[in-house]
């Protein structure tokens, strides 16, 4: 078939090349420039997609990005995956209204649509779907299949891949559902059919709202574990022995991505538009996790006051810049905010992140550096903000004056501190 996927990021490109791999004519629309001649010149900036993979089914000419609009005609399958931000609280949903446009003029009978982009319940039925069937003249489920299947990238988990990750699908009816569930079929291990749109878009929203509020209530325990005294690393360690009714979740510096600081929003506006009432968790969960980089950066003022050094002028080595290990992604990272607060209060902030290749996503006045003996030693305080694996931990352990270990990945010691 011939598959359109609108969005080249991190959920489009995983899905485009997989798509072209198990043989389908594939398009990747993408309208940043930039990016397309990165794809066209067969460099992946997605940790799920080596460049081999790219450069393969480019080769095959299964596979072609594309800025030009025209080349979404003529397709079987197109596949919506675009970014969904919030923007003071309220949804931003102007990519998926450009994209639904965009597809309408080469909408066909007989063809299937389906919405990724993470949102809030009754966006396919109510905004998507009526976008695509005023610009096409076609009616879904009538004349085109339409569908929502969540997106559930993990970038950089070695285990549950694109392909290995069960996917849930949906459809406006029950053509549509057979149609959205039998290209996925074809992509993935494990397809998972719910009743409508609806249930499947309040699934992805379920999902995060549950490790969001979970998240929260490790770092709300944390803060206070610190004041009593107590190891709240050695307590969550123990609870996790308990082979039933506990699922383990450690404290950070805050959250980040597009998921958590963004998804449970979407349910939160969408309970309080339509109910006039208030989701408390995901209210409280956004205050709790959203104000961890500010509680990190009072640990790093209370480390330089205990040292005798104002903030203002002190050097500070940030390790980690991306909001999860392994993974270059810096969206909503809490690194960026503690960057930012550190600066704003006058400290020399430096920051190492062999991962992090984005420069828009860093203030400009944060120095990259490597993570160098000279480099780690020179520093007043080192804060460890994400746990990637390349980094040497025994040569931060060995030359840091002042270690804040926001991931407890540092053996203890007299000049580390555990978050």
């Amino acid at each position: 078939m011939r598959v359109v996927v609108v969005g080249q990021g991190y959920v489009g490109l995983p899905l485009a090349v997989r798509a072209a791999e198990v043989g389908h004519e594939v398009i990747g629309y993408d309208v940043a420039t930039q990016r397309v001649k990165s794809l066209a010149a067969g460099e992946s900036y997605v940790e799920d997609v080596s460049s081999e993979r790219l450069r393969a089914v480019t080769a095959s000419g299964a596979y072609r990005a594309s800025e030009s609009a025209r080349d979404c005609g003529g397709f079987d399958v197109a596949v919506v995956t675009v970014p969904t931000p919030l923007h003071e609280g309220v949804p931003d949903l102007r990519y998926i209204e450009e994209s639904a446009r965009t597809l309408a003029r080469y909408l066909r009978p007989g063809a299937t649509v389906v919405l990724e982009s993470t949102t809030y319940p009754g966006t396919t039925q109510e905004l998507f779907g009526p976008l695509l069937e005023d610009g096409s003249g076609l009616t879904a489920g009538a004349d085109f299949h339409l569908g929502y299947s969540p997106e559930r990238i993990d970038p950089g988990n070695p285990v549950w891949g694109f392909q290995q990750t069960p996917k849930v699908v949906s459809g406006v009816d029950a053509a549509s559902l057979k149609a959205v569930q039998g290209f996925y079929d074809d992509l993935v291990d494990t397809t998972v059919p719910v009743g409508s749109p609806k249930e499947a878009e309040l699934a992805k929203l379920l999902e995060n709202t549950f490790r969001h509020v979970n998240i929260a209530l490790v770092n709300e325990i944390a803060m206070f574990a610190r004041h009593l005294d107590i190891d709240v690393w050695q307590a969550i360690d123990a609870a996790s022995s308990k082979p039933f009714g506990f699922m383990k979740f450690t404290p950070g510096p805050g959250v980040g991505g597009h998921c958590l600081p963004i998804d449970p929003s979407y349910l939160s506006w969408r309970v309080q538009r339509e109910l006039g009432q208030s989701f408390r968790f995901v209210e409280l969960a956004n205050d709790i996790n959203g104000h961890m980089p500010e509680y990190v950066t009072r640990r790093v003022i209370d480390a330089l006051n205990t040292k005798r050094r104002s903030v203002n002028g002190s050097r500070v080595l940030l390790l980690g810049l991306a909001y999860k290990k392994n993974t270059g992604d810096a969206r909503e990272s809490p690194a960026l905010r503690i960057s930012q607060l550190l600066l704003t209060m006058g400290a020399k902030v430096r920051a190492a992140d062999p991962h992090v290749v984005e420069s828009m996503a860093i203030d400009p006045r944060v120095t990259r550096v490597e993570p160098t003996r000279k480099e780690i030693a020179a520093a007043d305080v080192v804060v460890l903000l994400t746990d990637h694996d390349s980094f040497d931990y025994d040569l931060v352990t060995a030359h840091a004056s002042f270690v804040l270990d926001c991931r407890r990945k540092l053996s203890s010691g007299p000049t580390i501190e555990v978050l």
